[in-house]
């Protein structure tokens, strides 16, 4: 996302992985709905006013009661 901050926006970036992935893929099994790929970190672009937006929209996109985990969230620098 190249964009510069417009309208009060931010930009921020996230990192996140889903725990139930990660431990069905270290059984060598692989979750019932979502790819393996989610068991490493992701990293996912994401615009709000402020973090705690930021926060919000995320949860709202990943759930945590559906296994997904913040790693990192932070304001792009670009």
């Amino acid at each position: 996302m190249l964009q510069h901050k417009t309208d009060g926006y931010q930009s921020f970036q996230v990192t996140l992985y889903n725990r139930e992935v990660r431990a069905a893929v270290k059984e060598n099994q692989s979750h019932a709905l979502l790819g393996d790929h989610w068991a490493d970190a992701q990293i996912q672009d994401v615009r709000a006013h402020d973090e705690s937006e930021a926060r919000l929209l995320v949860a709202k996109r990943f759930p945590p009661d559906l296994g997904f985990v913040v790693e990192d969230l932070s304001a792009s620098s670009y």
